[in-house]
C-alpha cells in the first residue's frame, strides 16, 4: 500500500464566474433584490456540492449612498428562518465579540477582500455534508453617521452531498522489463487540506518485490487561483506476473470520505500481448 499527501494553500479567485458554472452547470446571480436601497444577487438555484471539495457562494451587493459599510457578516441555518448571532460562520472584524460556529472556524473566506468592490461572494472549503443549509449575509457599518446594518432577505441553498466524482487512473503501454508510470489524478480541489492518495495491488502482483519496491510521487497542479488537481505517479517494472493483475487508487478526503477507480493491468511481452500463461 503507498501513500501520498501534500500540504496546498488555496488562494482567492477572481474569476469565480466560470469557476462556479464549471462545478455546478447553474447560472452564477440571479436579479437583484433590493430594500430601502439595499440590493443583493445571489444564485436563484440551489447550490450542489460534493463533501471534502469545495463550494463557491456567488454574491454581490449594494448599499445606500448614506450608509458607510464596514464590515461583512455570513450566516449558515438550518431552516429557511432567518439566520441569528448564533449562525455566524463569517465575520470580516476579526475582533468582533460575537462568536463565529466552531466548525466553520478557518473553512471560510472571501473570494475578493476589497470590500470597496462590492463582491461578498465566499468560498467554503473541506465540506461536510453537514454544511448543508441556507446562507444569509449581512452589512455592518454607519447609517446617516449612526452605527447600523442590514441583513439581506434573499438567501442561498447549498446542499453537500457523498463524494461522487471518481479519480482518474492512466495507463501506459506496459512491456516487461520496461519501467512504466501510472498516474492517478483526483478530483479538482480547493480545500485548503490536501486529499490523501492511495495505491493498491490486487492478484499476484500483491506480494511482488518489484512491486513493494515501486516509487510513488505526489504533484500540484494549479488550474484557477483556488483551485488545483492534485497527481500521484506510481512507477515500476512490469513482471509477467502483474498481467491480468487489478491496481486500485483511493482518495481519501479531509472529512474521511473516499473514493476509487480500479484498472486492470495488460502486461505486453515486446511486440505481443501476454496470454494468463504466458512467459517471455
Amino acid at each position: 500500500m503507498f501513500h501520498d499527501s501534500a500540504c496546498i494553500k488555496t488562494k482567492l479567485l477572481s474569476d469565480f464566474r466560470f469557476f462556479f458554472f464549471a462545478m455546478t452547470g447553474s447560472s452564477v446571480l440571479g436579479q437583484p433584490y433590493c430594500v430601502n436601497g439595499f440590493c443583493i444577487s445571489v444564485s436563484d438555484e440551489k447550490i450542489s456540492a460534493d463533501s471534502g471539495l469545495c463550494v463557491v457562494i456567488p454574491c454581490s451587493f449594494q448599499t445606500p449612498y448614506n450608509f458607510n459599510l464596514q464590515h461583512l457578516v455570513w450566516f449558515k441555518c438550518e431552516s429557511d428562518q432567518r439566520c441569528g448571532d448564533s449562525d455566524i460562520i463569517f465575520h470580516t472584524n476579526k475582533n468582533t465579540n460575537k462568536p463565529l460556529k466552531s466548525e466553520f472556524l478557518g473553512r471560510v473566506s472571501l473570494l475578493d477582500p476589497d470590500l470597496n468592490n462590492q463582491n461578498c461572494s465566499i468560498i467554503i472549503s473541506d465540506l461536510r455534508e453537514s454544511d448543508s443549509g441556507f446562507y444569509q449575509l449581512r452589512v455592518n457599518g454607519y447609517y446617516n453617521g449612526r452605527p447600523d446594518g442590514f441583513t439581506f432577505g434573499k438567501r442561498t441553498q447549498v446542499n453537500v452531498g457523498g463524494s461522487r466524482q471518481k479519480p482518474t487512473v492512466t495507463l501506459p503501454d506496459l512491456t516487461v522489463g520496461h519501467q512504466a508510470t501510472l498516474t492517478c489524478t483526483a478530483p479538482a480541489l480547493c480545500s485548503k487540506s490536501p486529499p490523501g492518495i492511495t495505491w493498491m495491488w490486487r492478484g499476484a502482483a500483491e506480494n511482488d518485490p518489484l512491486t513493494n519496491g515501486s516509487i510513488t510521487a505526489f504533484k500540484k497542479e494549479s488550474l484557477t487561483a483556488v483551485t488545483q488537481r492534485h497527481h500521484s505517479t506510481l512507477t515500476f517494472i512490469p513482471t509477467t506476473e502483474h498481467h491480468n493483475s487489478k491496481i486500485t487508487c483511493r482518495i481519501q478526503f479531509s472529512d474521511d470520505t473516499t473514493t476509487e477507480e480500479t484498472v486492470n493491468l495488460h502486461i505486453n511481452c515486446e511486440n505481443f500481448t501476454l496470454k494468463i500463461q504466458l512467459f517471455c
